[in-house]
């Protein structure tokens, strides 16, 4: 007499029928590390911002101008029952902002104790480059200097900028007149 199986014992043996017989999986290439952020433009110049360091990204909202502020603080949103402070990048860095208003986008940054919105010419969506590819550059002068953490090379240049360094900074944080 052979005992019967019961369904679970007839499953094992099933499994084990199945990974004997199963064959290897095809060898594949390591996956080389890549580095991923959001890619936008200011004026003539293309940048991308970290992934770690934009929450979201927004068409431009309506916002209350504020008075006694400086002329790129554009004013304040509501977004979802929290005060948005509306910073045009472009003025915080002495250019003028496209008159293109369809195509400007604003950036999200929540980092420590500071909510704000920077305010772009375009966004171009999440962009990713080989990590080793990053370059660094000692010659770039002006006020975005010392935000700017590299460039990535491809048909154009992408210069690494940090909302992050520029919300910390303090010529950032002062918007009063």
């Amino acid at each position: 007499m052979t005992a019967s199986l019961t369904a679970f014992e007839l499953l094992l043996q099933i499994d084990q029928r199945c990974r004997l017989l199963a064959a290897d999986l095809p060898s594949q290439p390591t996956r080389q590390d890549s580095w991923s952020g959001i890619g936008f433009r200011l004026g003539e110049h293309w940048y991308v911002a970290p992934m770690g360091e934009v929450s979201e990204v927004l068409h431009e909202p309506r916002f209350t101008q504020l008075p006694g502020v400086k002329p790129w603080v554009k004013g304040v949103a509501n977004l979802r029952g929290r005060l948005l402070p509306i910073m045009d990048l472009c003025g915080f860095f002495g250019h003028e902002l496209s008159a293109v208003r369809k195509q400007r986008r604003v950036l999200v940054v929540e980092h420590e104790d500071v909510f704000a919105g920077l305010m772009v010419d375009e966004v171009f969506g999440l962009q990713h480059f080989a990590q080793d590819s990053l370059e660094p550059i000692e010659t770039l002068g002006g006020p975005i200097a010392p935000f700017i953490k590299g460039r990535f090379q491809r048909e154009q240049s992408w210069q690494v900028f940090s909302p992050f360094a520029l919300v910390q900074s303090q010529s950032f944080m002062h918007v009063a007149i």
